[in-house]
């Protein structure tokens, strides 16, 4: 099970990340710690909800289906605004 406040803070992430992706280095500027009580990158990428995709000027960061339907399941209201 996962601890609330980190469930929280990957909802976040995946709202910060769901409309066009994100640079993967703005990603890891916003996201990325060394708490291992906070590991809400980490947490997202070993759920499946993030996936990395190549372009020809680095790395893009974009939810997942998975993600997707995590973050409509955990959040419907915000998923109704879109």
């Amino acid at each position: 099970m996962m601890n609330a406040i980190v469930e929280s803070l990957i909802l976040d992430l995946l709202e910060w990340v769901c409309n066009r992706g994100k640079p993967y280095d703005e990603v890891m500027d916003a996201w990325r710690t060394s708490c291992p009580k906070l590991p809400i990158w980490e947490e997202a990428n070993d759920l499946g909800l993030l996936a990395k995709e190549p372009t020809h000027h680095g790395c893009i960061v974009r939810i997942t289906l998975l993600g997707f339907l995590f973050l409509r399941e955990r959040r419907p209201l915000l998923m109704q605004e879109a």
